[in-house]
């Protein structure tokens, strides 16, 4: 039985495992129960694990009978606090947690194809890691601490997988170069001297200072950063004051950046500071800005992209390759690609006759499951493409 074969025999059970995790699911650096369910699945399949890699990550060895290089495959397994509002028998169990981005997908895929390998080890030239990664959804994340903890050591390439709801079943996509921003994260806090709105004069207004840094970031992208690199500025979340006719003492604002390019993303911390400095002249009062750097930029090896999406359209007719542009969302599988070449790719996983239309995120989110084998299926391609498997 060819390893497709074997793959698409293990379906029912990475359905299961799939609805099981999507019922327990676990936050970010809270995981506990998920991360013991893979390490006993891979031993279960006689698979070597190390556990608590870097935190709560899970690796699983698979060493081949003949020599070859070694290829890692990765998925994560964190959850959302995000309330599951789904009208299907697999619904979330814990209120306000659930899967919500399609990572128990990832997971149940991933162990499917450890499973389908393991049952060929005699037929593999080289030697498979299996990334479980916890923490993806929340900075630091887990893939820094698990490559600093070993997780690639003796890796020749590294590849990993997003299932995507905005995409239809049956596509994969890939993007050469950078395909995922940079997300950096940023909180101010202005304390100015409340008093009576009939007032004004006697205060130190913190909303208006709100708004001059809200119109202030304008400029950085549209008058500051050359027109042909992207950034993105986003303001989501402004609190301040209580009723109509006072005058409060703060104001407190949340935001993102999204970048590629280092030295764009320098300069954009450099303005808002700049701004903030600006700002507490102009207006007497104190500005606390906080600013955190979130994942770099996902960084797709351009031989390996290339060439996987090569071996994807002439072995895989059955699946429609799709070329798509950067996008501004962040994943830390960053930390990965800067060790070792690689490339992160999307299967799609959207289907409407199943209600899997809501974006990533949304509390109706759900995901058509066949892409579980549509994922397995370009991993094995990978391995095949560095003639781990014949």
């Amino acid at each position: 039985m060819s390893i497709a074969h074997k793959l698409q025999a293990n379906f029912d059970e990475m359905v299961q495992i799939r609805r099981h995790l999507h019922m327990y699911p676990e936050l970010s650096f809270k995981e506990v129960n998920t991360p013991k369910l893979i390490a006993d699945k891979l031993r279960s399949f006689g698979i070597d694990v190390k556990e608590n890699v870097g935190g709560n990550g899970v690796v699983g060895y698979l060493k081949g009978t003949l020599d070859g290089p070694t290829i890692a495959l990765r998925a994560d397994f964190d959850a959302l606090p995000i309330q599951d509002e789904k009208d299907v028998s697999y619904k979330s169990k814990i209120d306000g947690v659930s899967h919500a981005c399609g990572h128990d997908i990832h997971t149940a895929a991933l162990l499917g194809v450890a499973k389908a390998l393991s049952e060929a080890r005699d037929e593999l030239h080289g030697n498979v890691v299996f990334i479980h990664q916890f923490a993806e959804e929340v900075v630091p994340g887990g893939a820094k601490a698990m490559v600093e903890a070993g997780c690639l050591d003796g890796v020749d390439y590294v590849y990993g997988a997003h299932v995507s709801s905005w995409s239809e079943l049956g596509t994969v996509l890939f993007c050469e170069g950078y395909a995922m921003a940079a997300a950096d994260f940023f909180e101010l806090t202005i304390q100015g001297k409340g008093g009576h709105g009939a007032s004004p004069h006697e205060t130190i207004d913190p909303i208006v200072a709100a708004a001059q840094f809200v119109f202030g970031v304008q400029p950085i992208v549209s008058r500051n950063t050359d027109p042909i690199e992207s950034a993105v500025i986003t303001v989501g979340k402004i609190e301040s004051g209580t009723v109509g006719n006072v005058i409060p003492d703060k104001a407190y604002l949340t935001g993102t950046v999204r970048t590629f390019n280092l030295d764009i993303r320098n300069l954009v911390e450099h303005k808002l500071n700049n701004l903030c400095r600006a700002i507490e002249i102009q207006y007497d009062a104190k500005l606390d800005f906080i600013y955190t750097r979130g994942y770099d930029a996902v960084y797709n090896h351009p031989a390996e992209t290339a060439a996987l999406r090569e071996a994807v359209s002439i072995n895989l007719p059955e699946l429609q390759v799709v070329n798509v542009p950067p996008r501004m969302g962040a994943e830390d599988f960053t930390y990965y690609l800067q060790e070792k070449p690689g490339t992160f790719f999307f299967v799609g996983g959207g289907n409407e006759s199943i209600n899997a239309v809501y974006p990533h995120h949304h509390p109706k989110f759900d995901i058509d499951e066949q892409s579980m084998i549509n994922t397995g299926t370009v991993f094995i391609q990978a391995l095949k493409l560095h003639g781990v498997l014949q």
